[in-house]
């Protein structure tokens, strides 16, 4: 069964990022917000099963809001936009972030 997860990591403490908010959007619409546990992650995932649709989706990462420094804030949300083409497979999403700077992939 496919699912979308992500995860947030602090590259400047080298540790999770607790209680970032995130949205995730399809087609300009929200379908779910959530927030990071103590590990970086989501307790569920953001799509699984039927829920999981081929198309265009954006995570909207609150990381400004994370670092809540410098002032005023360089990155503030970031969005990731990728592809689910395959609903059947996992799409790992996760964000990996400084207040300059991020980077991503598609982990497993």
């Amino acid at each position: 069964m496919g699912r979308l997860t992500t995860h947030v990591l602090d590259t400047t403490s080298g540790k999770a990022a607790a209680n970032v908010a995130i949205k995730l959007l399809k087609d300009g619409r929200q379908i779910a917000a959530i927030r990071t546990n103590a590990d970086g992650r989501t307790d569920t995932p953001l799509l699984e099963g039927d829920t999981m649709i081929p198309g265009s989706y954006d995570l909207v990462f609150a990381i400004g809001d994370y670092f809540d420094k410098p002032q005023p804030r360089f990155l503030d949300e970031v969005v990731l936009r990728f592809t689910i083409g395959d609903p059947s497979e996992h799409y790992h999403v996760p964000l990996i972030a400084t207040p300059y700077s991020y980077t991503t992939y598609r982990g497993s």
